[in-house]
């Protein structure tokens, strides 16, 4: 018989250093009517540790959640774009810190689409028996990379992650159908230049983040949809069958305008990008805890997700929920307070860029 992948446990970590937009406008041209008019984002937070903690809060959460021991993992995926470090990766340093022994351990960079991807991806090798209890995570720290003179990419974005359970399950329950796509064409309006492809010779500290928004938007929307269309037309349901939408949270005008084009109500579709921004890979798993955790995914739901990110990566993924709505153990481990506000982390960076962009000669 087919398994089926359970999501068992969720869990978030959530940096307490916020950023408002009234911050952001002390150092950039900018003003919080002016975001909140185009993205719909009031704050963000701002993390003053790795990615690796930031994903090892969310993992114990999550765990907890399951009370499952870390021990009975045999799998581990975490999907970012944000590493501490090229080598090794993030999974197998969240592997050593909650005491983990027998799983497997990869990164997933699928930009923003990273989480579904790595559902996807998740729930194949439960389902085939490969695996039966596998962790995903999707972590962030993307206020570490962007270049905070820009004002068009500095303001969307903030640090994050998030975290969920798959275990085995006769149940028809979990990831029921997914569709995964790529808009290779287009990889270039979304992008991350570190010199010269990684050529540390060709580095003067401008981490060059190019965003064509216009055309991101455009190509989102495309994708998004259609994917949605293919899960649809798989399962044979519509979108009268639909409990809720959590889409990934990158712009408030993008999510309204899936809602419409996927004929989904507002009051059905979950967003929390006013409170964090664009957490990248981190969006729909934070989504998901805070969804069950405030009681709006109910026992035996059907969500529909959807994303897109750098590539430009695409998906969307229907989820029906268990029965359980509820943790089996306390999942609410937040990161110690740091000694520095969100102002004070974000500054020196800002004006680093600054002086590179000056010594550049732009």
């Amino acid at each position: 018989m087919t398994k089926f992948a359970e999501i068992t446990g969720w869990g978030k970590c959530l940096p307490p250093a916020v950023m408002t937009n009234d911050d952001l406008a002390t150092f950039l041209e900018t003003s919080d009517e002016w975001i909140v008019s185009r993205t719909g984002i009031s704050e963000r937070r701002v993390s003053h540790v790795g990615t690796s903690e930031l994903a090892t809060v969310a993992a114990r959460n999550a765990l907890a959640a399951a009370d499952l021991d870390p021990n009975e993992l045999d799998l581990i995926i975490v999907g970012t774009c944000t590493a501490d470090e090229l080598i090794p990766n993030v999974a197998s340093k969240v592997q050593q810190n909650i005491g983990s022994k027998h799983a497997a351990a990869f990164d997933l960079n699928a930009a923003c689409s990273s989480f579904l991807y790595a559902m996807h991806v998740a729930t194949q090798g439960i389902k085939t028996g490969a695996h039966k209890k596998v962790l995903l995570i999707g972590a962030e720290r993307l206020t570490r990379i962007l270049d905070w003179t820009k004002r068009e990419s500095a303001v969307l974005f903030g640090d994050g992650a998030g975290a969920m359970v798959l275990e085995a399950s006769d149940e028809e329950v979990g990831l029921l159908a997914s569709h995964i796509s790529c808009d290779a064409d287009a990889r270039d309006v979304l992008s991350l230049n570190f010199g010269s492809s990684f050529d540390r010779f060709n580095f003067d500290g401008i981490m060059q983040f190019d965003f064509v928004g216009q055309e991101i938007f455009k190509r989102a929307v495309k994708g998004m949809s259609a994917a949605v269309e293919k899960v649809f037309q798989e399962t044979g349901m519509t979108t009268d069958d639909i409990d809720a939408l959590i889409p990934h949270q990158a712009n408030k005008r993008l999510i309204d305008f899936l809602g419409k084009m996927c004929k989904v109500p507002s009051e059905k579709t979950v967003i929390n990008i006013q409170n964090y921004g664009n957490t990248s890979s981190a969006t729909l798993p934070i989504a998901f805890a805070e969804a069950a955790d405030n009681g709006i995914i109910k026992p035996g739901d059907s969500i529909m997700s959807a994303v897109f990110g750098g590539g430009l990566t695409c998906g969307a993924g229907l989820i029906k929920w268990g029965q359980r709505v509820t943790p089996k153990r306390p999942n609410q481990m937040e990161l110690p307070a740091g000694d520095k506000s969100a102002l004070e982390l974000i500054v020196p960076m800002h004006e680093a860029t600054k002086k590179a962009w000056k010594n550049r000669g732009q």
